[in-house]
């Protein structure tokens, strides 16, 4: 294993390039001079956008440099011909931290270091296909808790029986759209349902839309003539008598039809401000979706993320799988994706993108 340090110490040196260690520290530099400036917490939202944005940058810049300066220390080790095993060891543990970080090298999308906002839509079959919305919603929030990242509900219509017609929330923290992103599409579950006095197998289906958040004014021109504003009653969590005031939004965008709506927030304006990231950063999945598609029709066969479309496969009966259909990643072990370990699912995806 000794004989791999000088190649692992390279891959390390490579990835700092990659990430551009050097343009960070720059960044991190301006950052803190801003932070430091004395009104810097007048304006609340901004500042802890700031703050959180220096503290991921820094500790990205402290990993890098931590496995560039333990790999330089046990090349000077490996000299001495007497530590040639406890430089093993110590070789064998940082080369499984580097393939842990290494990941981070995959996420070099313009948006993947966002935050995301994410829908999950139930389809039909009633109160299967809702509780299968709410078991993702599930899914994805234990992944989220796992990562660090903090959740926030935007908006809910909940089944009559059980689970979620659709449901939407965001998702903060460093590269969440980066590693949420094998989430979109189309998710079908085969199981013996808990609803069916029989103990029929049913086969459910959910699509969960993955976006990026979107602050850039200029990346989505909305005009306002192709909007359509309706306010409503916001029904809370707890019924309608919860919320008697006209807060809950509802944007319909007129030439693509696209429907946003947010009632989750107490006063309108918050609700709108929402319903507007979320529109903006719909219509800017469409765009690329429609660039993607004229660039797949050049080279043959292009899938959308719809019904019938399903991107991967979870069967609790007869048998116990995962499968992702576009990477062939295959688990046996559902009750552990569906419990939040999708670490190993978001890594094949992104390795798949590159090939």
């Amino acid at each position: 294993m000794v004989e791999d340090l000088p190649r692992l110490n390279e891959k390390i040196r490579s990835g700092m390039q990659l990430l551009k260690i050097p343009a960070l520290k720059k960044k991190a530099d301006q950052l803190a001079e801003e932070m430091n400036q004395p009104n810097f917490w007048s304006d609340q939202k901004r500042a802890q956008a700031v703050s959180q944005d220096y503290q991921d940058i820094k500790n990205e810049i402290d990993t890098w440099e931590g496995l560039e300066k333990r790999a330089t220390d046990l090349l000077e080790l490996s000299k001495d011909a007497s530590l040639a095993g406890e430089v093993a060891k110590q070789t064998v543990e940082l080369s499984s931290e580097f393939e842990k970080i290494e990941l981070h090298l995959l996420l070099d999308g313009p948006y993947d270091k966002n935050n995301a906002i994410i829908a999950i839509h139930a389809g039909s079959g009633g109160t299967e296909a809702q509780d299968w919305a709410e078991m993702l919603l599930r899914m994805l929030l234990r992944f989220s808790e796992k990562q660090g990242w903090s959740t926030r509900l935007i908006d809910e219509s909940r089944g009559q029986e059980a689970g979620y017609k659709s449901v939407i929330f965001e998702v903060k923290g460093a590269y969440a759209y980066g590693y949420l992103k094998s989430e979109h599409g189309v998710h079908r579950l085969v199981r013996i349902s808990p609803f069916d006095a029989e103990k029929m197998r049913h086969t459910s289906f959910a699509l969960v839309e993955v976006l990026p958040e979107i602050d850039a004014a200029g990346e989505v021109e909305l005009k306002t003539e192709d909007l359509r504003i309706d306010t409503f009653m916001s029904g809370g969590k707890g019924g309608q008598s919860v919320n008697t005031t006209y807060s809950a939004v509802r944007i319909v965008h007129i030439p693509t039809g696209i429907t946003v709506q947010c009632q989750n927030e107490r006063s309108q304006q918050q609700n709108r401000d929402i319903a507007m990231k979320i529109l903006k950063a719909r219509l800017h999945r469409l765009e690329l979706e429609r660039k993607a598609k004229e660039r797949q029709e050049l080279r043959g066969e292009y899938k959308s993320a719809e019904w019938g479309n399903q991107i991967r496969s979870y069967v609790l009966h007869p048998y116990h799988l995962v499968n992702d259909h576009r990477t062939e990643f295959k688990s046996t072990d559902p009750e552990s994706v569906l419990e939040g370990e999708l670490l190993p699912l978001s890594e094949a995806y992104l390795r798949w993108m590159k090939n």
